[in-house]
């Protein structure tokens, strides 16, 4: 048994503070590390006659205290009469451990505010973090959304998905802006999110700016574009992939159906048109839909019109079954956009541009990470179809 592990027994034993022990265990250690550094240093042990004949030679210790994260140490740094020796073992100038950077960092990035960060850093560690402190280690992260923005993506994506959010951000005047996001799928299954555009409100400018960056860093083919339905997003999608599918999603059709008919036809109308989309091969949906429309068209002849004239339909019928629930909607998207909001509800208003874009790196960051190794449900099936259709 090390004597390390006796005296933490000897510790346990009288219920004595585990942390104290540890820091006290880590001021010794690092002490006898400094001691050993500057000994490496000269070539020479202390109090060895051989050292007089070096040209150099110890110089006393100076104080420094040193915050960790079990409580501060008091280190004894030796000098050597040269001014030669510098440790290693501590960054220059530093005063504590990088520790409590790492965790600002990651609270911050989590949507924990400044204040709140500084709070729980006093209350774990005893000393305090101005809200401003916090604020400046947290801008390191500003580095990954550089890095976001210019990572390579893969060259073929089978599937496409593309959606806004909205999220309040001071700009002179405190207003709500439109998030557009590019989430993509591989043919064998991977999801992750691609890229993102900010502007004040939703428009083709930016949908067109996000996918030509998402080209230039590698995308070369998309075989399926899966959309809300803005207008002329179709046209913007295919001057950037001009060999891309694309698909409306049904769920918002759904919707916008039911908001324009009388109260008591909703349900019915629901579940008539979801009979169209939940058909189980294309003929059957175009049967289904017909019936559909003629149903209702002496009521509501002008909506089913429109519902006729609507384009990429039931387009999802052309890829594998197994995946059909996937890419007829942009649910996939809309459960990303919700997770979003989810961790940004505490921060009412991003106090500017920059501090949201270090949010969302940070929360598709973690959406990424987490997905890279995960098939999404009935990729896995079909992915050589699927690589087929892409190549």
């Amino acid at each position: 048994m090390t004597q390390f592990t006796t005296e933490l027994l000897n510790f346990l034993t009288q219920k004595s503070d585990i942390d104290e022990f540890f820091r006290s265990s880590l001021e010794t250690a690092m002490n006898d590390l400094l001691q050993a550094e500057l000994s490496a240093f000269l070539g020479y042990e202390p109090y060895a006659k051989t050292g007089y004949h070096t040209g150099n030679s110890r110089n006393d210790t100076y104080y420094r205290h040193f915050e960790t994260k079990y409580g501060k140490v008091d280190l004894m740094i030796p000098r050597d009469r040269n001014g030669e020796f510098s440790t290693a073992l501590l960054p220059s100038y530093a005063r504590r451990d990088d520790h409590l950077e790492a965790m600002v960092i990651k609270l911050y990035q989590t949507g924990v505010t400044t204040r709140e960060i500084s709070d729980i850093i006093e209350r774990m560690y005893g000393h305090h973090y101005s809200p401003s402190t916090v604020s400046n280690i947290a801008k390191v992260s500003q580095e990954n959304v550089s890095a976001f923005h210019k990572r390579q993506l893969k060259p073929q994506n089978s599937v496409l998905y593309l959606d806004g959010t909205f999220l309040t951000l001071r700009r002179g005047t405190v207003s709500k802006e439109c998030v557009h996001i590019a989430l993509g799928i591989t043919y064998d299954g991977y999801k992750e999110v691609l890229g993102y555009e900010i502007a004040p409100n939703e428009n083709l400018t930016s949908w067109s700016d996000l996918l030509d960056k998402l080209k230039m860093r590698g995308i070369e083919q998309v075989s399926l574009v899966v959309t809300d339905g803005l207008r002329g997003i179709e046209d913007v999608i295919s001057q950037v992939f001009p060999m891309a599918k694309q698909q409306r999603c049904l769920v918002h059709i759904a919707r916008n159906l039911v908001s324009k008919v009388k109260r008591v036809d909703r349900s019915v109308i629901l579940e008539q048109f979801k009979k169209v989309y939940q058909s189980k091969h294309m003929d059957e949906a175009l049967e289904n839909l017909e019936i559909f429309m003629n149903n209702w068209s002496p009521k509501y002849k002008k909506i089913m019109d429109n519902l006729a004239q609507t384009r990429h339909l039931l387009t999802f019928f052309e890829f594998p079954l197994s995946i059909k629930k996937s890419i007829c909607s942009t649910n996939l998207i809309e459960s990303l956009n919700k997770e979003i909001k989810r961790q940004t509800k505490k921060r009412i208003i991003f106090p500017n541009k920059e501090a949201l874009e270090r949010c969302l790196v940070s929360i598709f960051e973690n959406y990424n990470f987490k997905n890279e190794q995960r098939i999404h449900k009935g990729f896995g099936l079909c992915s050589d179809t699927l690589e087929s259709l892409i190549l």
